[in-house]
């Protein structure tokens, strides 16, 4: 069982971070280069309501199996690391979440009106906060791996 929730642990994370990742740096900049905001902004909106889904279920993912491991070892014997690891988790689900119901859910609003410029200003507030949480998401892999 330990096995299995490290396994679906590192799964969601690396999906997670690494969706992030392919977002800020990939996908962006390319649409960027290549499209105008009435092609790209629904583009991005579209790509990010079905990688948000995905992150939904990582977070899911991560606070089951993350508990699961930190509960079988008790709160008290658990590394110093994988206390800093759920905190850092823990305030990445609520950026997270801000991004979502916040930015995220008026981006979809300015694409359906064909809002560009108010579409691109929450993209880059997304953008933001994406790059917020890559950041907490390598501080929390550092933390069990330098903090055990």
């Amino acid at each position: 069982m330990p096995a299995l929730m490290k396994f679906l642990h590192l799964l969601a994370a690396m999906a997670w971070l690494g969706g992030i990742a392919f977002m800020l740096l990939a996908l962006r900049p390319a649409a960027a280069e290549l499209l105008a905001p009435p092609q790209r902004l629904p583009l991005i909106a579209r790509v990010m309501q079905r990688f948000f889904t995905l992150v939904w279920a990582s977070i899911g993912i991560l606070l089951t199996s993350g508990l699961v491991m930190l509960l079988g070892v008790g709160m008290k014997q658990a590394p110093v690391g994988w206390h800093l690891m759920l905190g850092l988790g823990l305030l990445m689900f609520a950026v997270f979440g801000h991004l979502y119901f916040g930015p995220f859910r008026r981006l979809q609003r300015a694409v359906s009106a064909d809002d560009w410029p108010e579409a691109g200003r929450r993209t880059g507030q997304i953008a933001t906060l994406a790059w917020v949480n890559l950041g907490l998401g390598a501080l929390a892999i550092a933390a069990v791996f330098f903090m055990v």
